[in-house]
């Protein structure tokens, strides 16, 4: 089990990051810094702290979702719209090495609190800014949450039935795109800043633009060919078989054979290997047009066999398969299991809980779970001893609602 303090201190240390953003993308960035050894404050509003509280489900009053996005990151409480909330922040600020924020363009400069400002006595730090569109442009000022953009972005349109309506994602699949891609981004900066002299950066990351590129090449085709791409169901357009796939004791698996090698093996161990000299089997977007005969063949197999059956006859052949998981069977997947993928960690309100690990496994500098997340302003007075207020003036702030 990970407690408080174990592990080593990834390849991060020393780098200090704010976090003043909320719901999703922006906390998802700062926790995978924070995941690698950075010091990361977690700042909310005293009296509306963040929305991430109240999302998801709950266990005795305590937040579950909390525990995992919050992990590894410091909590204070500081009322930004307040001057002397603002001088704290500038405080903070100038010992930093990152902000990350997501308020609509325009609000941190409202506050005095624009990269401009903020870089008078702090030239190299990094700013991420995150928003639904972006800062600038027509758009820039619309409020936006990731299922707008999962809808502009082609993947709602791509995703579900040929006969169904567009489909948008049962979690928050933007914002975690996003989230990951402004840790890449502030990792970029941070190289960048160490090799030209320690000047900082600002970064404008709108959640449209990475889950655009993870849909894929849409854009290039509407572009070059006219074309937009259709629903296809579990099929795909760029190679055959690939589809889910009901077992004999009713559970179902997933095949993908974007290989030829792949697609071959699955051909021979379905028993229909006289389709492999067909001139439309050479490449899977021929395959794809021939997907109502390659799913028939492997269809028919699947459901004579059980799910284990099914995935011990394609591991003998060298063929890919998967099991489609609920999150239960995920805690018992020996794979996930021997690669402690989800970890055990001890929470100082529930005690023992599991959750996923660190994204990536590093040889050298390996990340860790420190802690999951805290109470609101948990770390308060000790950040606000650290820049040298006394517990009379921390108390005098707290009357007045700055934290």
């Amino acid at each position: 089990m990970q407690a408080a303090g174990d592990g080593p201190a990834g390849p991060l240390r020393g780098i200090k990051v704010l976090d003043a953003s909320t719901i999703l993308a922006g906390p998802l960035s700062a926790q995978i810094l924070g995941d690698f050894g950075a010091e990361v404050i977690k700042i909310e509003h005293p009296a509306k702290p963040d929305g991430m509280r109240g999302h998801g489900l709950d266990k005795d009053g305590t937040p579950l979702w909390w525990k995992m996005i919050s992990r590894n990151k410091q909590t204070i409480t500081l009322n930004l719209g307040t001057p002397e909330g603002q001088d704290i922040f500038r405080e903070l600020a100038a010992e930093a090495d990152v902000v990350v924020e997501n308020f609509r363009p325009g609000t941190f400069e409202r506050w005095g609190l624009s990269y401009q400002e903020l870089t008078r006595r702090n030239p190299g730090l990094i700013m991420l800014r995150v928003t639904g569109f972006g800062q600038t442009g027509p758009y820039a000022k619309r409020p936006a949450f990731g299922t707008l953009v999962e809808s502009m972005s082609g993947f709602a349109h791509l995703t579900g039935g040929p006969e169904g309506p567009p489909t948008l994602p049962a979690f928050g699949l933007a914002d975690s795109i996003a989230g990951v891609a402004g840790s890449a981004a502030i990792s970029m900066a941070l190289f960048d800043r160490e090799r030209n002299g320690g000047t900082g950066q600002e970064i404008d990351l709108d959640l449209l633009t990475p889950i655009m590129t993870a849909v894929g090449p849409g854009v290039i085709y509407a572009d070059q060919l006219g074309i937009d791409q259709e629903r296809t169901g579990n099929r795909s357009q760029n190679n055959a078989p690939r589809n889910l796939y009901r077992t004999a004791d009713g559970n179902w698996v997933a095949i993908s054979t974007s290989a030829q090698a792949i697609a071959e093996r699955v051909l021979r161990l379905v028993g229909h290997p006289e389709v492999i000299d067909e001139e439309w089997f050479a490449t899977g977007r021929t395959r794809a047009e021939h997907a109502d005969l390659l799913d028939r063949y492997v269809g028919d197999w699947i459901a004579e066999r059980t799910r284990d059956q099914v995935i011990d006859l394609f591991e003998e052949a060298g063929a890919a398969v998967a099991p489609v998981y609920k999150p239960s069977d995920l805690l018992r997947d020996p794979q996930v299991v021997a690669t402690d993928m989800i970890t055990t960690v001890s929470d100082d309100e529930l005690g023992p809980m599991r959750m996923q690990n660190v994204m990536w496994r590093m040889g050298r500098t390996p990340g860790a779970i420190r802690h999951t997340g805290r109470a609101v302003g948990a770390d308060t007075d000790d950040v606000l001893t650290h820049l040298g207020r006394s517990s009379e003036d921390i108390d005098k702030l707290r009357s007045r609602g700055v934290v």
